[in-house]
């Protein structure tokens, strides 16, 4: 870091890097910056407006996102000048759909509605603009709901910069301007792949979890933060829970591999968790039908009918085979029980198949 680069903040002296912003100086040294249309590692708009900031000598305001810090740079996070200019923005914002925070899913986890409870604001100022554009659920994963979309452009920088897909993009003109796909299909007619990289990036209740309509809100929820099972990357994800149920998935943002990405099966495909036909107890089978044993009963049977293969046959007559969803070590473990145990190198995983 360049001792020199140093910029005044409320007050205070802070370094900077070359090419950081005055967000990121800011929020690395802990003060905070609204902030609704950004979106971390991606490039930075300005959009939302709320970000703004008061740079001694400047024209304007600044969206704080979009301006480089520079030397000997004075700035005001806090001035009359900049709150009023939030609340005004947050009025706008909440004036520009349906915004009915008791019905919306996204209820005590929007950032709009938290910004709008912390400046005192409400949707009253203006008048509210009614969506022309009716509420997307043909797909099976995601509800895309134009009324409560604030056109930050969130979903498709993550979409664009985080997944690079390119399904969707910002179209149309004025009023008419909605989040489309290529030709405005729907999602299930487009280059979607259903990673639920945009459910995670809205910041209000324009898209959402259709498995989770209807259930306990984010905030209702318990989070559990737990290793995606589909496959061997070792995604990090967090299970909301209530009463002991699976309402939704995310991923973790600030965890290696994945920070916060996921893909189709990892986000979604969680049904089967409290699917009432998992098996809770082991079972055997005897005259054509299952019945339920115990744990030490199962594992006496399994031992039994391996030892009479291996001594009627051949180790070589038994083979195993390993799964994906779970551990690296209980596959090692599996294998090094297929060839010290078992005597036998058929051994094969369901990844590589």
């Amino acid at each position: 870091m360049n001792v020199k680069n140093t910029l005044t903040i409320n007050g205070n002296e802070y370094h900077f890097q070359d090419g950081e912003t005055i967000l990121e100086v800011a929020r690395r040294n802990h003060i905070d910056i609204p902030t609704l249309c950004y979106l971390k590692g991606t490039t930075p708009t300005g959009a939302c407006r709320l970000c703004v900031v008061e740079v001694e000598k400047a024209r304007s305001l600044m969206a704080s996102c979009a301006m480089p810090a520079a030397k000997n740079m004075v700035v005001q996070t806090e001035s009359k000048k900049v709150i009023q200019s939030r609340r005004t923005t947050l009025q706008l914002l909440l004036s520009s759909g349906n915004h009915n925070c008791l019905l919306c899913p996204k209820s005590g986890n929007c950032e709009l509605q938290n910004l709008a409870y912390k400046y005192q604001v409400s949707g009253d100022m203006f008048v509210q603009r009614k969506s022309v554009y009716p509420m997307e659920s043909v797909n099976p994963f995601i509800i895309r709901d134009f009324s409560k979309c604030i056109l930050c452009g969130r979903c498709v920088q993550a979409c664009k910069e985080v997944q690079v897909n390119n399904a969707i993009d910002i179209g149309y003109r004025g009023a008419s301007t909605k989040i489309v796909t290529a030709g405005d299909r729907t999602l299930k007619d487009s280059d979607c792949v259903f990673c639920g990289e945009c459910v995670q990036a809205c910041p209000v209740g324009a898209l959402v979890a259709k498995d989770a309509r209807f259930k306990a809100r984010l905030c209702e929820t318990e989070p559990v933060r737990t290793t995606c099972t589909y496959c061997g990357v070792g995604c990090q994800i967090n299970l909301h829970v209530k009463n002991n149920q699976v309402q939704m998935i995310n991923g973790v943002e600030d965890a290696a591999p994945n920070y916060g990405s996921l893909c189709v099966k990892g986000r979604f495909g969680y049904d089967f968790i409290n699917s009432p036909e998992r098996l809770t107890t082991p079972m055997i089978k005897e005259n054509g039908n299952f019945r339920e044993a115990s744990w030490d009963e199962a594992l006496d049977l399994i031992a039994k009918n391996l030892t009479h293969i291996k001594e009627t046959h051949s180790p070589n007559h038994i083979g195993v085979l390993t799964s994906a969803r779970i551990t690296n070590e209980e596959n090692y473990v599996i294998q090094k029980f297929t060839r010290a145990v078992l005597k036998t190198n058929n051994i094969d995983h369901c990844a590589r198949l």
